[in-house]
């Protein structure tokens, strides 16, 4: 950008500074010039322009002060007085009134009109804007190289940084997690995403201790999915500043397009593993094939994880967001190890190779669920890990295992977040020594007359059992729960007695409906 310095340095113009104004006031970017002859020219001029005159104005009775104070309302980065045969010299008011307020005061010889002066501040502007344009291609060169050659989000940020070190930047997703760049506040994490999910989204966003920062939005497939944060408020940055992260926000939604996409591969082919498992495919090639695509061989002691966040205490269930299986596959890869991530309707499965001692599974489950509760607003995480078992023969069993556990942490309120399958004891186990198709078979001879009742007559029956067996069968507290009298319970229970030949006052006749209940949904439908 042109600035006073620069044009006085030019020996073609023929300057003279006469009074250099604030500090750092002739080094400051110039935006235009601009002639004029009025008294009060402020309606027409725009901000860090450079005011040429004549001193035309004097002649109307115009006092030199209230012409300097009507250009700095307006801001503008200095006087330039053109000298003639009529004003051979700079008028002292004129030099007064300049160094009263530190306003920049140049004096411009009698042989040079102010189309020269014009000329130069235009050549200068398009050299700079040139260079300008010219770094744009080159970065961007720049930027199209590092993505091919999977530098990812830190490489971007990389290339910014080489041409712009002075700004501190950061990429931070609507989860408040940041993906790369400097290193910021949980708090500051937090505002950024909340910013995100406003509509439209704010261009400034206010950080801890009065700090502000700046974003520049970047979408995956569609949205505002990230920022680009500049800890910097937009308006200190420069237009050179602002191209350069406008740029470099738009080559970071590409890579977050190809991360998703990629993800959304990975995870296409994790959730086919995770099927095959579960129904207990033949092809036991094309299991181990499956594996080493992620990097886990088949005759490798294998664990597996179910991870779930919210509960279903009092029958509620929040399923397993997108985002929770992408916190495991970060926090595996971190870790350093090889993992299937697959995200169910209910659940996130995890299958990964186990070197270490089984005892230390736990540990590091536990590690993984403190480290998903600090994502602002996601809910309780708990984590069932099965039995750690040599090759792809013991993932099915191992599955079901873990799925259990993970069921029965989500029933539970409160306690341990993490269980491992074989400490749970009681009926769990006992569900877990059988088939899960034997369960199944079990579970739909006791369940299903009372299921084609409902379904033939509306009634609620199979709530009613289930409310009932959830409620330790107590008669009041049941009925409570679903809003009847103990007397219309009473009915419905003999309902049940006579459609399964299970009567709920029998110990044993209880038991066979609360394994049934268990197994019918702890075993994926067919």
């Amino acid at each position: 950008m042109p600035t006073i310095a620069s044009l006085l340095a030019d020996p073609a113009l023929h300057l003279r500074a006469v009074v250099d104004g604030a500090t750092g006031a002739l080094e400051a970017p110039v935006r235009w010039v601009h002639n004029t002859e009025l008294l009060d020219p402020s309606p027409y001029l725009r901000e860090r322009e450079l005011v040429m005159t004549n001193g035309l104005w004097r002649h109307d009775d115009g006092s030199a002060a209230r012409f300097v104070e009507n250009v700095v309302a307006c801001g503008a980065a200095g006087i330039v007085f053109g000298l003639t045969e009529q004003t051979p010299r700079i008028p002292p008011e004129l030099i007064e009134a300049c160094r009263r307020v530190d306003l920049p005061l140049v004096e411009l010889a009698i042989e040079v009109p102010f189309t020269e002066l014009s000329r130069a501040v235009a050549a200068e502007y398009a050299e700079h804007r040139q260079h300008e344009l010219a770094g744009l291609v080159r970065r961007g060169d720049a930027l199209a190289e590092t993505i091919s050659r999977g530098a990812g989000l830190a490489g971007v940020l990389d290339v910014l940084e080489r041409d712009h070190p002075e700004l501190d930047v950061a990429v931070v997703d609507r989860m408040a997690r940041r993906l790369a760049g400097t290193w910021l506040e949980e708090g500051d994490l937090e505002a950024i995403a909340a910013a995100l999910a406003r509509h439209p989204p704010p261009l400034d966003v206010e950080l801890r201790e009065g700090r502000r920062a700046s974003l520049f939005l970047c979408g995956a497939l569609g949205g505002a999915d990230a920022a680009l944060a500049c800890l910097s408020p937009s308006s200190e940055l420069g237009n050179a500043h602002r191209d350069a992260l406008d740029q470099v926000a738009r080559f970071v939604s590409l890579e977050l397009a190809r991360i998703e996409l990629t993800q959304a591969i990975e995870m296409r082919f994790a959730g086919e593993l995770i099927e095959m498992i579960s129904s207990g495919t033949p092809d036991t090639d094309l299991v181990a094939e499956r594996l080493e695509g992620f990097g886990i061989g088949a005759g490798d002691r294998l664990a597996v994880w179910s991870v779930a966040s919210g509960d279903e205490y009092e029958g509620m269930s929040s399923g397993a967001p997108v985002d929770l299986a992408e916190s495991i596959r970060r926090f595996f890869v971190d870790e350093g190890i090889p993992a299937v991530v697959a995200s169910g309707s209910n659940d996130v499965v995890v299958i990964f190779p186990w070197r270490r001692a089984d005892a230390e599974q736990e540990p590091l489950a536990t590690r993984f669920v403190e480290s998903a509760r600090t994502v602002p607003r996601r809910e309780r995480v708990v984590a069932g890990l099965g039995t750690v078992g040599s090759g792809i023969g013991c993932l099915r069993s191992s599955l079901f295992e873990a799925r259990e556990a993970c069921r029965v942490l989500r029933r539970r309120a409160a306690g341990a977040p993490v269980v491992r399958f074989a400490a749970l004891g009681t009926h769990h186990l006992l569900l877990g020594l059988n088939e899960p198709a034997t369960l199944r078979r079990f579970a739909k001879a006791v369940l299903d007359p009372i299921r084609e009742h409902d379904r033939a007559r509306g009634s609620e029956l199979e709530r009613t059992v289930r409310s009932f067996l959830d409620h330790d069968g107590q008669w009041s507290a049941t009925a409570t729960a679903l809003h009847i009298h103990v007397n219309t319970l009473r009915n419905r229970l003999s309902r049940v007695t006579e459609l399964t030949g299970r009567d709920v006052s029998r110990t044993e006749d209880r038991v066979d409906l609360f394994l049934a209940v268990r197994a019918l949904d702890a075993v994926p439908a067919e």
